[in-house]
């Protein structure tokens, strides 16, 4: 019997090693795919992208809000990988039922390093996780080294419209963001409380007053409507659209996000 604690300290014992895997995580449905487990994957949430070819492969199980109880319990699953932000205590209450939920909670990328090291312990792939580990770590080092010199900016990163909400304090965009020297105006800012405020564009200017304002490209699709009406509640912000996956996937999409920032920062010298 093997007992490991997830990342809300829940304990988890498994006699075997788990075969039969769910995700309703699609970026760490990512990584559990580099990290050589695409055959134990048994079902996946209609958001789950990458690798592009496993949605026709595997069996959809929903969303990441809003899970089909029935089609999990079908797939006879062994562990079902979770997520305390993407999803609810509800569904994983309910899932639970079922069999093992593993809980992650990413803020940090020490977190998110944490995740591929509980993988490769529970789904036996210590080897490949080492290998993502050193990878990501070699990346980051360098990317400290690049962006060390780089003035510091205040940002304000936007994920939803109508009404507009942004990345706020105690999120893995936001660490993100302090990576990159961006200065998140909605970080700890007590106008707004909570991960993702709501907030108003009119008070932009009293509140911070942007030097690049970002669009993400997930969940919500901004447009250039958008990015007009927001620029208009700032002094001079230069409106950025950036790739939402670089600042919010977790996993071994990380690797990836250091060129992306790099290329970025070139982009807007």
């Amino acid at each position: 019997m093997k007992i490991y604690k997830d990342q809300i300290n829940i304990e988890h014992s498994f006699e075997t090693q788990p075969k039969r895997i769910i995700s309703i995580v699609p970026s760490l449905t990512e990584l559990l795919c580099d990290l050589g487990l695409e055959e134990s994957l048994v079902g996946l949430t209609k958001f789950c992208v990458h690798p592009f070819h496993l949605k026709s492969t595997k069996t959809i199980v929903g969303g990441t809000k809003k899970v089909k109880f029935d089609k999990i319990k079908a797939l006879h699953p062994d562990i079902i990988i979770a997520n305390k932000e993407e999803n609810t205590k509800e569904i994983v209450e309910e899932l639970s039922k079922i069999c093992p939920v593993w809980v992650t909670n990413i803020v940090t990328i020490e977190d998110n390093l944490k995740v591929i090291s509980d993988f490769g312990k529970v789904f036996n792939r210590r080897v490949e996780a080492q290998k993502w580990t050193d990878k990501i770590n070699f990346a980051y080092l360098d990317f400290q080294d690049f962006i060390k010199e780089k003035s510091i900016k205040k940002v304000a990163y936007f994920i939803w419209a109508n009404p507009y909400m942004v990345a706020g304090s105690d999120t893995f965009i936001n660490e993100l963001l302090k990576l990159n020297k961006f200065e998140n105006i909605y970080d700890n800012n007590p106008k707004y409380d909570g991960r993702y405020p709501e907030i108003i564009i009119q008070k932009m200017r009293i509140q911070g007053d942007p030097d690049y304002v970002l669009l993400s490209s997930e969940p919500f699709p901004f447009t250039d409507e958008h990015a007009f009406e927001i620029g208009r509640f700032t002094h001079h912000a230069t409106t950025i659209f950036v790739d939402g996956e670089m600042f919010s996937w977790y996993g071994s999409r990380l690797l990836k996000a250091f060129d992306y920032f790099k290329k970025m920062h070139q982009r807007i010298q």
